[in-house]
């Protein structure tokens, strides 16, 4: 009962942080208004809250498949009508990777003084959970692997559409009204909503895909709009609500953390994002020509930021979400098969 009450009160402040955070002309108001809240609570505030608690993970998982769905939706014939330009784009994504983990090992590793484990696994730009899995069974230090893992995310998905708005010159994607939701799905269409996130769900968790909650949904949706048998649509205010939810749930994660830790978490972050998104805009502005997207679009396609956050950064934005979809999971896959591979010499080395 206390668990639920405080979930509830944790959602009712985060809906004002949002709304707050909208007044203010923030990007993405409708997640950073509920992430900066949660996360003050989970640090400063934490020996309020109930002991042992933590955020509901299947509230999460509802969500991020409301989020997948509409993503999916989007996806079209024409998404996959230049299979070269695919392959170049992929090709420079695996680069990217292996570069990106490279510098922010040596960040983590030499400025910070991590241990290696630690810095490896801690450094590691995607597969947040499988990273975390596979640097705990290393002997990483799992408080600081894990802040640096969810520090990455919540710093990208924060600053990059700050970072966007200032670049344009005024705010973009969702402050400014931009949205590719609908506001005028009727109610019955929410027992296909239910059915389809239902279904994707199971199918994430049978085929056991990356970031599952995500992208089963997503396929599904994508399934039904490339064969023309249904066409999934999400309202704004349930997009809204999936926001809060996912905001609030992932501002959570830093509970337990002393303040210290996430100062100093935060500082070599600010190094190793500002490093990788560096490098991120480099790969954006040589890729612009040969696979004719916007910089926007591109940027955020190798930005170091979670698949489901950064999908909804591109919701926001109208930047194509579902190309940027496809290259985040691909650079997750990277990531994780990378990972897998080294994890039984690391095991011995390091």
């Amino acid at each position: 009962m206390h668990s639920l009450l405080t979930t509830f009160i944790l959602l009712a402040l985060a809906c004002v942080a949002a709304f707050a955070a909208q007044a203010m002309g923030f990007p993405l108001p409708f997640m950073i208004g509920p992430l900066a809240l949660s996360g003050a609570v989970a640090t400063i505030f934490s020996t309020r809250l109930p002991t042992g608690y933590r955020f509901p993970p299947q509230l999460r998982l509802v969500f991020i498949s409301i989020i997948g769905l509409m993503i999916g939706a989007q996806v079209t014939p024409d998404l996959f009508g230049e299979a070269s330009r695919l392959a170049i784009s992929f090709l420079a994504l695996t680069l990217f990777v292996v570069v990106a983990h490279a510098y922010g090992y040596a960040i983590l590793r030499f400025i910070g003084g991590y241990d290696r484990p630690t810095a490896f696994y801690g450094s590691a730009p995607g597969g947040l959970f499988e990273s975390i899995a596979l640097g705990e069974e290393a002997g990483a230090d799992p408080a600081r692997l894990t802040l640096q893992q969810f520090l990455r995310i919540i710093s990208v998905v924060t600053l990059l559409p700050i970072g966007l708005s200032l670049w344009v010159g005024h705010p973009v994607g969702s402050s400014s009204g931009v949205t590719l939701a609908r506001g005028d799905v009727p109610w019955q269409a929410f027992p296909c909503i239910a059915v389809a996130g239902g279904t994707g769900l199971a199918l994430g968790q049978l085929l056991r895909l990356p970031a599952k909650q995500l992208t089963g949904p997503l396929a599904v949706a994508a399934l039904l709009s490339l064969t023309g048998l249904y066409h999934v649509d999400v309202p704004q205010w349930l997009v809204n609500v999936a926001q809060i939810v996912v905001g609030t749930a992932l501002g959570m994660r830093f509970s337990g953390l002393s303040g210290g830790l996430v100062l100093r978490g935060i500082g070599l972050t600010i190094l190793c994002v500002g490093g990788m998104m560096g490098l991120a805009i480099i790969f954006a502005l040589a890729l612009m020509q040969a696979l004719d997207q916007p910089f926007d679009v591109l940027l955020i396609s190798f930005a170091p930021g979670g698949v489901t956050e950064m999908s909804l950064v591109a919701l926001s934005l109208s930047a194509n979400p579902a190309f940027v979809t496809l290259h985040h999971i691909f650079r997750i896959l990277i990531t994780v098969v990378s990972l897998g591979l080294s994890a039984s010499f690391l095991r011995r080395k390091l």
